[in-house]
């Protein structure tokens, strides 16, 4: 759990970084420890799917999936990508890209026709980087760190790229 709790601070640190929040809020020991506890619930519950990648014998890449968290979204056709975290330095390499081929096949694998997610409204790396691969907003924001929102997009497998 900790090499993923490693390479979770990382990314989320280069990302949040870039849109203007502080060290403090992103690798502080209470935040590390939250981040630790989230990723070991999300491998234990038998609703999320938890896959890592490696390169060189290290962890490079890690995304969680499962069913949708908002109520508005149907759950018997829609599928969350909670999270894609890879590597800083490793970004643009196609390790995102496998992950993410990895979550449209658990969405075809589970029948279900899209897909939905979050991108902190400042991570225009990550917005870039799902748009590219056919992902649009959806209209719903909710509120993210630093006042900044989170925007949720939606991806339609029959215009996936």
């Amino acid at each position: 759990m900790d090499r993923i709790t490693d390479l979770h601070t990382l990314a989320r640190a280069a990302y949040y970084r870039a849109g203007g929040l502080s060290d403090a809020a992103l690798t502080s020991s209470g935040a590390l420890s939250d981040r630790r506890e989230g990723w070991m619930r999300a491998v234990r519950r038998d609703d999320r799917t938890v896959l890592c990648a490696e390169g060189g014998g290290e962890l490079v890449g890690v995304l969680s999936m499962g069913p949708p968290y908002e109520a508005d979204v149907d759950a018997t056709a829609v599928g969350q990508l909670y999270q894609i975290h890879v590597r800083p330095g490793l970004w643009g390499q196609g390790v995102g890209s496998d992950l993410h081929a990895a979550f449209v096949k658990f969405l075809r694998d589970a029948s279900l026709s899209a897909g939905v997610l979050e991108a902190w409204e400042r991570n225009s790396r990550a917005q870039v980087f799902y748009a590219r691969h056919g992902w649009k907003p959806d209209g719903y924001h909710r509120p993210g760190p630093g006042d900044v929102n989170y925007v949720r997009m939606r991806l339609n497998l029959d215009v996936a790229v």
